[in-house]
């Protein structure tokens, strides 16, 4: 006997239907939720700086991330659920997942909640992230939507490039922030995996402007393209140095970029003028523990140096994050106009990490604060990347 609900058929016949791939999101979402018979469905995706949930396939308010069950779905990516606001009946916020990645949260309405619908709630959320994610590269009402203010263009040239802002599979979580999101200028993250490695850098090009921009650019382009080559953490900062130098002689790009074995847990880096990372362990700061002697920055002062590049390691343990950032950040100044400096940073991190804190939001809330600090105005640009190395038991 078939155990399947009946409005699995309805689902299986739009999907299986070729014209749902031409859909725009708001006829996706109701047509999808037709399908799994749920009473209405809103798409919220998060803003460029994660403080707000902006509507996609309704018209309404953008609700904000701090102070309500939207954003504490966000926030914690799990299931709130609460009266509806008019109208009766029961809202339930789902968290839109894309991996590691939070995209913002699904409302669904009904009239009374089941473990039924619930269920497909959860399945709608998963298949509108896929969509959201296939399209959001192209679709520039994501973009639209999702921006509060104009985009400067060295912003605009650097943002083409960044990959999400998470990513992670069982064994690590890597997430990263970037402020002044609409202004910045020479700062960068990356971060890829591949089934047996997590590669990470953050960037920093001298200056605040197109040109800084530029710099960046490149540097990540040569970075991207030595890894997908098969390069070693030596050659592909061997490869950066010679591209810079290559298109442009009179700019140079401070760095640390990385590999982790996400086996062994044994993490190699390389310095290029850059701050250097610090290591998070059982809810402490390990002193000094990535202190190494800085190389010089990438590009052609490197290929002056009489010295070849080096390459650092040492084994984490799993539970442990590493904080990766650029001067911007611990060069912020409190309300007291004291730098952040490095501990106040680092314990920001702890109390998050004992608190119980996802890394992504740990990183969203202390890049609030700094901003928060300066009164939204930093006088450079501030980049943060966390991993944190979890390793199956």
């Amino acid at each position: 006997m078939s155990t399947s609900d009946p409005g699995d058929a309805e689902l299986r016949s739009f999907l299986a239907d070729p014209a749902h791939l031409t859909l725009d999101l708001r006829s996706a979402t109701a047509r999808c939720a037709k399908a799994l018979g749920l009473r209405h469905a809103v798409v919220y995706l998060v803003d460029l700086q994660q403080r707000h949930l902006v509507p996609q396939t309704a018209v309404g308010p953008a609700v904000p991330v701090e102070g309500s069950l939207a954003g504490w779905a966000y926030r914690t990516q799990s299931l709130r659920v609460e009266e509806s606001g008019t109208g009766g009946g029961i809202t339930a916020w789902f968290p839109l997942l894309d991996g590691a990645e939070r995209l913002g949260v699904l409302a669904v309405h009904e009239t009374v909640l089941t473990a039924s619908s619930l269920t497909r709630g959860r399945a709608l959320a998963s298949l509108l992230a896929m969509v959201i994610t296939s399209r959001r590269s192209y679709e520039e009402s994501f973009v639209r939507h999702t921006r509060t203010e104009p985009m400067q263009l060295p912003a605009e040239l650097l943002r083409a490039l960044l990959p999400p802002r998470t990513i992670g599979d069982g064994n690590v979580v890597s997430t990263a922030v970037l402020e002044p999101a609409y202004e910045i200028g020479g700062d960068d993250f990356d971060h890829a995996l591949t089934e047996t490695t997590l590669h990470v850098a953050v960037l920093d090009a001298m200056g605040h402007d197109l040109a800084s921009g530029l710099t960046t650019t490149v540097s990540l382009a040569a970075c991207r393209n030595a890894r997908r080559t098969g390069s070693d953490l030596a050659e592909l900062v061997r490869g950066v140095d010679e591209a810079l130098s290559t298109w442009l002689p009179d700019k140079f790009c401070t760095s640390v970029i990385a590999q982790l074995d996400l086996v062994t847990g044994v993490l190699r880096w390389a310095n290029c003028g850059h701050p250097a990372p610090i290591l998070i362990r059982d809810q402490r700061l390990i002193i000094d523990a990535m202190e190494r002697d800085a190389d010089p920055p990438m590009g052609a002062p490197s290929l002056l140096s009489p010295h070849a590049r080096r390459t650092h390691e040492i084994t984490l343990e799993p539970g442990d994050r590493v904080l990766m950032y650029t001067d911007g950040v611990v060069e912020a100044r409190t309300r007291e106009a004291k730098l952040l400096g490095l501990e106040r940073f680092a314990d920001y991190v702890i109390r998050a990490t004992a608190g119980g804190e996802l890394a992504p939001e740990s990183l969203r809330r202390l890049i609030h604060s700094i901003l928060a600090m300066q009164e939204g105005r930093l006088r450079d640009d501030a980049t943060l990347l966390m991993f944190e190395w979890r390793p199956p038991s």
